[in-house]
């Protein structure tokens, strides 16, 4: 019996186990597969080696267990297709930077030229509306920190040197590397906005409070309408690029500027970057976007608005928005003619003429020339109508307005009738009622209120609401540290602001809010707003803002959607930056 060497043995036991492991695998998969189409359902199978070795016995058959269900419970919605996925809107073309929708210079060239009325809001029709977001331009940055920002401005933010050339010798702004420098000077103040409104100080109290709402009465692009575009730039006031009302806000005083979207140089653009308070704007055809008597103070400086001419519309226009007591202050042409008219290229007799039909047009609105000293010339408004209505013998024009709401200017036509002042019981009181000064004005119960003007809104309900929102605001800077940083934020919007409570309980954070009633509210709380010192616009937010790309640093609103719900024409809507 031949005996076989241990090797051969071997050999053979490994063979036999190879065929063992290849049947248990066969069998196994059949039996996976079996089973996989049985129960339809998933078993991920794990791929990293194990380390344990150890056997596990099936359970015995139960037929009374609950049936185990491997299906899948939880869906994923079939994706959409590429297209239907785009619910954002695209980049718009870098050209469309500045893009300002209802005051496009290209587009309002084909509207009434007559009186510079194609400077108004002419916003776009549905099929002209561009979906798309507005770009920065290229090198932007974050501007400065409000007060820096007073003086300095990125020039890739405002890439404009027009006024660096045009105004050189009047120190209106300069570039400095890549800064716009704002030195503060101007055509009526060489020796600086600051000491420009020293000036002013010495003529009115600006320092006691009861000064605290200003309007800076834009540009005078209304001015002669044989004046040619190409020398806009000798029109501009704004004075200049807003330092009037930028230097006032170390005085506690809240300055609106204003001038219109123009083709050669950005005023409200520079302002805005600076951190001061402006809109786009002008004196044409239509009302101001405020209502009547909201504003503390009215200032042109060589703004060269016709103020005496169309029946002395424009300054009626300004009468509406002064409240009772107000000043209009009023530097360059005409006023000190006699020292200037070689400067200004006119003759004596027309300067002479434009300031008597001013002074005439003044004294029929019942105005009170307090002084005229060198170039600044101040006049204030009666603080009721009692003696107006006695001597419209002597004035025949302009009559008192009986038809129109005072406080209606959007898309409202200015008139040439004078706005009544509210009825008052003797000569020497106040019509709408005395105005605490500044800082008690903010958390005073304002006449309109108290005197049952906001129909629903009490006394009460004014405190309750300033106290909430000073609740609402703290949680605002928990959740969002940025606007408790001091310094983070300078320009904000309230674009539903109801009584401004939002406004006012950060008035001690460096900041201004613009607080913006929709035309669509209830109520008009706008008068309420600017009687607590604060500033504000009207607005219909199924269109633009009068104001530029990139304006606001925060955006706040409070029950607007559920407002505008179903309101807007979808094709009204067009997406830009703040």
């Amino acid at each position: 019996m031949a005996i076989l060497p241990p090797s051969f043995l071997t050999f053979k036991a490994k063979k036999l186990n190879l065929y063992k492991i290849t049947i248990t695998v066969i069998l196994s998969t059949i039996s996976y597969l079996a089973g996989f189409q049985n129960f339809r359902g998933s078993i991920s199978i794990d791929t990293t080696p194990s380390s344990s070795n150890t056997v596990f016995r099936c359970a015995p058959a139960d037929h009374k267990t609950t049936k185990l269900d491997f299906g899948a419970h939880h869906f994923a919605l079939i994706p959409p297709s590429p297209v239907a996925r785009e619910h954002h809107f695209p980049p718009c073309d870098p050209k469309y930077s500045e893009y300002t929708p209802c005051e496009d210079a290209k587009r309002s060239l084909r509207f009434d030229r007559r009186r510079l009325i194609y400077r108004e809001r002419h916003c776009p029709e549905s099929h002209e509306i561009l979906k798309c977001r507005v770009p920065a331009p290229h090198g932007y940055k974050v501007p400065f920190k409000w007060p820096e920002s007073r003086e300095s401005a990125w020039y890739a933010n405002v890439p404009h040197k027009d006024l660096t050339v045009e105004k050189k010798n009047q120190n209106w702004v300069r570039v400095q590397g890549e800064r716009l420098r704002f030195p503060g000077g101007g055509t009526m103040f060489p020796r600086g906005a600051d000491a420009y409104i020293d000036d002013i100080g010495k003529l009115i109290n600006l320092k006691d409070g009861s000064i605290r709402t200003a309007i800076d009465t834009g540009c005078g692009l209304t001015c002669n309408e044989t004046q040619e575009l190409n020398n806009y730039f000798h029109l501009m006031n704004l004075p200049p690029v807003a330092s009037w009302g930028a230097y006032l806000l170390s005085r506690n005083i809240l300055t609106v500027s204003f001038a219109p979207r123009d083709t050669h140089v950005s005023q409200v653009q520079f302002a805005l970057e600076r951190g001061v308070p402006a809109l786009i704007g002008i004196l044409a055809s239509i009302r101001l976007p405020y209502p009547s008597r909201s504003f503390d103070m009215a200032h042109c400086s060589r703004c060269l608005i016709p103020w005496g001419q169309y029946d002395g519309q424009y300054l009626i226009e300004i009468d509406r928005i002064l409240r009772p007591g107000g000043y209009w202050i009023l530097s360059g042409p005409p006023v000190n003619w006699e020292t200037h008219w070689r400067g200004w290229n006119r003759t004596r007799e027309d300067l002479q003429a434009e300031q008597s039909q001013i002074e005439r047009v003044a004294k029929s609105l019942c105005w009170r020339k307090l002084v005229q000293r060198k170039d600044i010339a101040i006049w204030q408004k009666p603080t009721n109508h009692v003696h107006c209505k006695a001597n419209r013998r002597v004035f025949k024009r302009p009559l008192f307005c009986n038809s129109q709401n005072p406080d209606m200017a959007w898309y409202t036509k200015m008139e040439t009738c004078l706005t009544p002042l509210p009825e008052v019981a003797g000569i020497g009181d106040i019509a709408g009622g005395q105005l605490a000064k500044w800082p008690e004005r903010l958390e005073a119960i304002p006449s309109r209120i108290s005197g049952g003007s906001l129909e629903g809104v009490t006394a009460n309900n004014f405190v309750e609401n300033s106290r909430l929102w000073k609740k609402r605001v703290a949680y605002y800077k928990n959740v969002d540290f940025q606007l408790a940083k001091t310094g983070r934020y300078r320009n904000l919007l309230d674009m539903n602001a109801h009584l401004g409570g939002f406004a006012a309980a950060l008035v001690d954070d460096p900041v201004w809010v613009m607080n913006v009633v929709p035309v669509q509210a209830k109520m008009n709380t706008l008068g309420v707003i600017f009687q607590r010192g604060l500033i504000g616009t009207y607005q219909n937010w199924c269109e633009a803002m009068s104001t530029y790309p990139r304006t606001y640093d925060f955006v706040h609103a409070d029950s607007l959607f559920s407002l505008y719900k179903n309101r807007c024409d979808n094709g009204r809507h067009s997406a830009r930056d703040g």
